[in-house]
């Protein structure tokens, strides 16, 4: 298949060197030139021309932009999968915009060594059809192609899931810090981070059993015992004088959820506080949340 790849850094490249060698015919573009690709072009434009199939991988929006108003030669019917993280916003004015071809979002996760090896989560937004359609693509460059939903859903996927990554992150650098601090050598930390359980199941697998299906009893934890825990968790923190801001958000939730008279229901109840102020409701039928997580 005759492929238009435009932006070849850190993941572009990698993923279209995948793409070449499952025997599809490349026409490449880049701000800098790159070597191992034989139909190299001069502008984003040239790359796109009599393609059936485009794909972009470039640092942001504006870029993504920027590209929009040059592909117009494109075949007909082309698709164009944008890899790029990009802004909803963005992805659904192109979509709009464009008449002769069809706009996806696709944004990747996995990193340059998942790009390198073909480890690749890809959460497509846009025309199931067409997802379906160039499947076998998409499987060249990841493993884990995935379609999320309509014009871009793939991109609020891949933003919820990195501030998702990063406010972990930033949890885990309060409670690292704490618990070397107080005593504890790292890697045993770790290990007991990522050991405690109930039952078979890790401490944090069990989020979805209760705040998707909305199921907080009877109770695995309660609420009066997780605001125990976090308030001796705190106290230490001001004993060892380690900033806790994360963690005394954490405690706030649990104290918001005990003067809502739910003390005796599942910790994660709390969770709830946060839909409401968002108006929302985070809901899964138990048949089917089942079905996911087996």
């Amino acid at each position: 298949m005759k492929i238009g790849f435009i932006g070849l850094g850190a993941m572009g490249r990698p993923m279209a060197e995948s793409l070449q060698r499952a025997g599809h015919a490349l026409q490449v573009h880049d701000l800098r030139r790159v070597e191992g690709f034989s139909a190299w072009k001069s502008s984003a434009g040239e790359a796109a021309r009599g393609c059936e199939l485009l794909f972009t991988s470039l640092p942001g929006p504006a870029e993504v932009e920027a590209v929009a108003s040059q592909v117009h030669s494109l075949n007909p019917g082309a698709a164009w999968f944008d890899l790029s993280t990009n802004s909803p916003q963005v992805v659904r004015r192109i979509h709009a915009q464009l008449s002769r071809i069809s706009f996806l979002d696709a944004p990747v996760s996995g990193g340059p060594k998942g790009a390198q090896s073909g480890r690749l989560a890809i959460w497509v937004g846009g025309e199931r059809s067409l997802f379906e359609k160039y499947l076998p693509v998409l499987r060249a460059i990841g493993d884990q192609p995935y379609y999320v939903g309509p014009i871009g859903a793939g991109t609020v996927a891949k933003l919820a899931h990195n501030c998702a990554s990063f406010t972990i992150q930033a949890a885990l650098a309060e409670v690292f810090t704490l618990g070397v601090k107080a005593g504890v050598e790292p890697l045993a930390l770790l290990r007991a981070l990522r050991q405690g359980a109930t039952g078979r199941k890790r401490t944090f697998d069990r989020l979805p059993e209760h705040f998707l299906p909305g199921v907080y009893d009877p109770p695995a934890f309660t609420v009066r015992l997780a605001h125990k825990d976090m308030t001796l968790a705190l106290e230490l923190a001001a004993q060892e004088n380690v900033p806790m801001k994360i963690g005394r958000i954490a405690l706030d939730e649990l104290e918001q959820a005990m003067q809502r008279g739910w003390s005796e229901r599942d910790c994660r109840v709390a969770m709830t506080l946060q839909e409401e102020r968002a108006r929302v409701s985070v809901r899964v039928e138990p048949e089917r949340l089942k079905d996911a997580l087996d």
